[in-house]
């Protein structure tokens, strides 16, 4: 066999080595830091067999794909804790996660904190074990038979899902069998850190009609130090969480007495939501988009029409009668949209039409998926529907990726993953419309020297798309943004136009949202800025305090002059401790706080202090002034067209 890494001379090796002898023949000395392999784009085991050549390429933990394989061997040594202490536990399933993994297990009673200490405990035992990670392989039928004698009902019940004839693998490590695809470590001595995070219930299969099981979460890392760096993190993260923030800042509450995943936006919530809004309107008007308003329900016949009813159905709440119609709640804004472009007779030379709305619409999403603003039942799309011509496609897009980004970085997200996909197995339209959309996109991409990750079979079923996620202030990926292709909506509704030829022609329809929900994205920039809006986004840009009563008239003039320029104060006008005022200022995370004593009052300055405790030093009005409108410049900024 000749075998190869990449960009690596090949060297000829005898049929029948493992991966990690082949390694090792081609110069890689395979040391504990390798934890499993490419071989020809396929992950496997260091310890799997090779029968044709090969391009290996070592996989380590500085790779997505061998943190993966670390934290999925982590699930199995964490089961075998939980098997060890609590035998009549049984195995389910235990993925691993971006950077962490869980198992699910059939308990009588849900695990407790001094459970999850034992279980951590054992599972450092595990691995100071150093067990041998084996695979092996039955038929089904065996299979079957080997975990039904080892009590494993819903391991038993998973193999009889599987197709016939195709063998099964498990992988066992020591008196542990976990039925399993793999690729697994060599053995458990290459997890170096372990820590369990918290427990959860989780119904079998994700459905609430099965067993409600008990999930434990954990994390893995080589070192101790990489495992406290990023428990510091999600400390962080909890510290962030938009739910805590929103209640201690009073932006938002979503109460039982409304309904789970319905939001109430408190006045400083919704004075930030409206910043955002007004902006997202305002630039959507100079970058050329119509704006448009549409109902919260229609006649079930629009959604059958559109193919929701077929299609979405479970995710739309029930409808109802009025008048002896069916009406249904949104769930989406596109067919509002098409019956306003349908609505006139199109020419050729009315293309594009842009159409922007930022439409309430809604969803039943299960109660256990709902998170806060971050999955809910009534949210607000951006949204904005294109038709054109199909030649147009390409330079639309292009506009759409400008002003995307255009709006991102406003909010001050920097950081961007691109992901064109492409069309899936099951999909509507011809072959002809998929290639000059697929190839529209990626041209678009390119003409914006944007780098991108190919997503094969990733598209949406009426056309391909271009997925953007965000990353924020604690390096998490997000996805906001989407540009996608659909030939299928035209036909459904029959849309046209007439063409410089003087004959019908059907439309190309592209969906676009930059932000995704107001909602959602509102939950990210509280979590990104861990409340500390920047200045122009804050519900309250100044506070103006006064040391005593003396200094009232005084304060409440300098808050209306600043008024009157267009900035959002608050007035401290109570009888409390001037310390007090600025803890509470600084806790409500109040951009700056202006302190007016006996001195200021005498010579018209103020005392500047931002939110982080900087002091500012003395400052006129005019001074002030200057300052607020250099803190707000960015908001001021307007599209513009790069082509």
């Amino acid at each position: 066999m000749n075998i190869s890494t990449k960009g690596g001379a090949a060297v000829t090796v005898v049929s029948g080595q493992t991966v990690r002898d082949a390694l090792s023949a081609v110069g890689v000395a395979v040391g504990p830091d390798i934890l499993a392999a490419k071989v020809n784009d396929q992950i496997v085991d260091l310890s799997k067999p090779l029968t044709g050549d090969a391009v290996i390429e070592p996989l380590r933990f500085d790779s997505p794909e061998g943190r993966e394989v670390y934290r999925h061997s982590s699930t199995h040594i964490m089961a075998q804790a939980v098997k060890e202490l609590f035998p009549t536990a049984q195995l389910t399933i235990g993925p691993a996660l971006e950077d962490s993994f869980y198992y699910d297990f059939a308990f009588e009673r849900p695990f407790t904190p001094e459970d999850l200490e034992k279980i951590e405990e054992r599972a450092r035992e595990i691995a100071k074990r150093k067990l041998t990670i084996t695979r092996r392989e039955f038929s089904k039928q065996e299979a079957i038979e080997f975990f039904k004698s080892r009590g494993e009902h819903y391991k038993v019940e998973l193999i009889q899902s599987f197709p016939d004839g195709e063998p099964i693998s498990a992988y066992t490590q020591g008196e542990f069998v976990d039925l399993c695809r793999g690729p697994h470590l060599p053995s458990t001595g290459h997890v170096g850190a372990f820590k369990l995070l918290n427990t959860a219930g989780a119904y079998w299969r994700g459905d609430e009609r099965n067993p409600m099981l008990q999930r434990i979460y954990g994390t893995s890392f080589p070192t101790k130090a990489e495992l406290d760096a990023h428990l510091a993190r999600l400390e962080e993260i909890k510290r962030r969480d938009h739910r805590k923030v929103g209640k201690e800042l009073d932006l938002i509450t979503i109460q039982d007495e409304i309904g789970p995943g319905l939001v109430l936006w408190h006045p400083k919530g919704a004075m930030i939501r409206l910043l955002i809004e007004n902006f997202w309107r305002e630039q959507h008007l100079k970058g050329g988009y119509e704006l448009v308003y549409s109902p919260h329900v229609a006649r079930l016949d629009l959604w059958k029409t559109s193919g929701h009813v077929d299609y979405y159905r479970e995710n739309m709440f029930a409808s109802m009668k009025v008048e002896g119609s069916e009406y249904q709640l949104k769930p989406m804004n596109c067919p509002y949209h098409i019956m306003i472009y349908k609505s006139h007779l199109r020419s050729y030379r009315d293309l594009p039409i842009r159409y922007g709305e930022l439409g309430t619409v809604y969803r039943y999403e299960r109660t256990g998926v709902l998170h806060g603003l971050l999955r809910v039942r009534g949210f607000t799309q951006d949204d904005a529907h294109l038709f054109c011509r199909p030649d147009q496609i390409e330079s639309e897009v292009s506009r759409v990726l400008d002003f995307t980004f255009f709006i991102l970085k406003a909010f001050g997200f920097v950081e961007f993953e691109i992901f064109l996909s492409t069309r899936p197995e099951q999909s509507v339209g011809s072959d002809e419309n998929w290639s000059l959309a697929t190839s529209s996109l990626e041209a678009a991409l390119k003409s914006r020297g944007i780098s991108y990750h190919l997503d094969k079979g990733g598209g949406a079923f009426y056309g391909p798309k271009i997925d953007i996620k965000i990353k924020d202030a604690l390096g998490r990926s997000w996805q906001c943004s989407t540009v996608q292709v659909d030939f299928n909506n035209p036909q459904r509704f029959e849309l046209g136009y007439i063409g410089e030829d003087g004959k019908a022609h059907q439309p190309i329809m592209i969906h676009r949202a930059l932000m995704g929900s107001v909602e959602r994205f509102f939950g990210i920039l509280v979590e990104h800025y861990g409340g500390a809006f920047p200045t122009w986004l804050a519900p309250v840009q100044v506070v103006v305090m006064a040391i005593t009563d003396q200094q009232r008239d005084y304060v409440s003039s300098v808050a209306a002059q600043l008024r009157a320029a267009g900035f959002r104060v608050d007035a401290d006008l109570r009888n409390e401790k001037i310390g007090f005022k600025i803890r509470e200022a600084e806790k409500s995370k109040v951009p700056f706080m202006l302190v007016a004593g006996a001195r200021e009052v005498q010579s018209g300055s103020l005392s500047v202090r931002g939110r982080s405790g900087s002091d500012l030093g003395s400052m006129t009005v005019a001074a002030v002034l200057e300052l607020l409108q250099k803190e707000t410049a960015g908001s001021q900024r307007d599209f513009q067209l790069t082509h």
